[in-house]
């Protein structure tokens, strides 16, 4: 289905054809306190959006819209638990996890019982008191899950890597391609190896694969000693289901329905960042998010950094048909970040129909990224030179989490320099001189002059902090949740729920019936039918391998 692009704001059409005449370098040089005027701070993070194509005039446009459609009053109906999930019929109450002042109190104490129940079961693990079943501590944990079960957690724990608990190793399986599982049991020691299944429904394909294959490894391995309720611990909604894999009840930590996979994170769910850093960097993480929660409810939007990244994506994609946006952390230990926010955003704004009816318009766009400088190395030459338009997020610690203080000023030079460049580029002119000074002929440097342009005016933020620390990432967590969140309001969709990835699921269940022969292959198209005889004849033939 084609979308059209623009919102159809008149004036702000205008507008975008005014400052596509504008160079961005002339919007400084005609604001000397352009910087002061586009820039704001929040929660130990700074934003610096002055390198967008946009004016006071936009920005209090685009500011208005949001104010049309009742964010404030959405963003009250958010915190205070109303059914703001309206297909499902549930409220999205993530923020009460980290402790929202508006939190119902009967989420209250459920949360504060799920959180001492980790804090307790951490503290048995990091103390040595929780033992395997021979008698050894644990040395390793596996988190095994998919989707906000596995994403959140992962990027978190190898985030806070600098505050990582020196006796435990974490690891993260999701991908039911057994590689996956078997690279983490290839290193660890079945004695010292506790597994953290995540599944809401303790009946997630993928997840139960994976975890039914753990426990057959370490049944294997301790034979007569193997106690799986000494190596397993669950985080579920389905108590009974875990209970007869194995799991002790004591050991299943709760999830809720009022939280959705992609946000949760924060609770339970958490249990590996929790086991990895400690419980007290986990509390600090929530108390990040928990200063960006208080920020986005209470400031003016003028000075409200989760609405400003708002507007500036939908100004982007709807009046500048973009249609990605990248995100660049030059942190190493954030290398995961980008792929946290797939989810993120997409599984959240990925929708084209709205609370009335289909959408006229494009709503999510594709996220992507890598950790700089890599990126320099690989797409950042789309992004200066390419056909087109991708609004960049560059993320930058400005204090290392190590002592090679030397790396981190290269590190960020180069963040700064990507900025720079994106907005300046190269004019013909310098381009064609660079080639007469190497050497090159009038005509060459002439002809050639055009491979070396690049246009500028690429549109970059740059987000800040002094340093990763477990609070800082909480803030920076919980800004994109907002920013998610706004984006729905101007877009009047559903961001908490998630039909498309239902589909998926129901149609693989159904496959795997026929593969295995409990199925009609008949239901499907003759392509998926083809597909599936050629998959069986290739198992055919590795069971006569085998048998030979």
């Amino acid at each position: 289905m084609s979308m059209p692009t623009f919102m159809h704001n008149d004036d702000l059409l205008a507008l975008q054809e005014v400052l596509a005449s504008q160079s961005l370098l002339s919007l400084f040089v005609e604001d000397a306190q352009r910087v002061d005027r586009f820039s704001c701070e929040a929660s130990g993070l700074y934003l610096d959006y002055s390198k967008n194509r946009v004016n006071e005039r936009v920005m209090g446009l685009l500011l208005a819209t949001v104010r049309e459609k009742g964010l404030p009053e959405k963003i009250q109906a958010l915190f205070s638990g109303e059914l703001v999930n309206y297909t499902e019929k549930r409220p999205a109450l993530h923020t009460a996890l980290r402790g929202a002042i508006q939190t119902p109190v009967d989420k209250q104490t459920l949360i504060m019982a799920a959180q001492a129940q980790m804090a307790a079961f951490v503290d048995s693990v990091h103390s040595g008191r929780w033992l395997g079943a021979t008698g050894k501590t644990i040395t390793d944990v596996i988190n095994i899950g998919i989707g906000g079960s596995d994403l959140g957690p992962l990027m978190v724990t190898q985030a806070l890597r600098a505050y990582r608990h020196k006796g435990i190793r974490c690891q993260f399986v999701s991908n039911v391609d057994a590689a996956d599982l078997l690279a983490k049991l290839e290193v660890a020691n079945p004695e010292s190896t506790l597994f953290v299944v995540a599944s809401k429904t303790f009946t997630t394909l993928e997840t139960l694969t994976n975890a039914t294959t753990a426990r057959s490894w370490l049944i294997d391995a301790m034979g007569d000693n193997a106690d799986i309720s000494k190596h397993f611990v669950a985080t579920t909604s389905n108590v009974a289901n875990a209970v007869a894999f194995g799991i002790c009840e004591d050991n299943v930590f709760p999830m809720w329905d009022w939280v959705g996979g992609r946000y949760s994170l924060w609770s339970s769910i958490g249990l590996p960042i929790a086991l990895g850093v400690g419980m007290d960097h986990f509390k600090a993480l929530l108390a990040g998010a928990r200063d960006m929660d208080t920020h986005f409810a209470s400031q003016p939007f003028e000075s409200n950094m989760p609405v400003i990244l708002a507007v500036l994506g939908v100004w982007y994609a709807n009046y500048w048909e973009a249609e990605s946006h990248a995100v660049i952390p030059y942190a190493h230990d954030l290398r995961t970040f980008p792929k946290y926010l797939q989810q993120l955003d997409m599984e959240s704004n990925g929708k084209s129909a709205g609370r009335d009816g289909p959408v006229k318009y494009s709503t999510g766009p594709i996220i992507w990224g890598e950790a700089g400088t890599n990126g320099q190395h690989s797409f950042h030459q789309l992004l200066h030179q390419g056909t087109r338009l991708v609004p960049v997020d560059f993320i930058a610690p400005m204090k290392a989490n190590h002592e090679h203080g030397a790396h981190q000023i290269h590190l960020f030079a180069n963040c700064l320099s990507q900025s720079y460049a994106l907005m300046v580029g190269k004019t013909r002119e310098q381009a064609k001189q660079e080639f007469l000074d190497i050497g090159y002929s009038e005509e060459e440097s002439e002809r050639l002059a055009d491979h070396k342009v690049m246009e500028g005016n690429r549109p970059t933020n740059t987000i800040l902090m002094n340093q990763l620390t477990p609070k800082n990432l909480g803030a920076l967590i919980a800004l994109y949740e907002h920013k998610v969140f706004v984006q729905s309001v101007l877009w009047d969709i559903n961001p908490f729920d998630q039909w498309g990835v239902e589909l998926g699921k129901k149609i693989s269940t159904l496959i795997s019936a026929v593969m295995t022969d409990l199925g009609d292959a008949g239901d499907f198209d003759a392509s998926t039918q083809n597909l599936i005889r050629r998959f069986q004849a290739v198992q055919g033939d590795n069971d006569h391998e085998s048998d030979s």
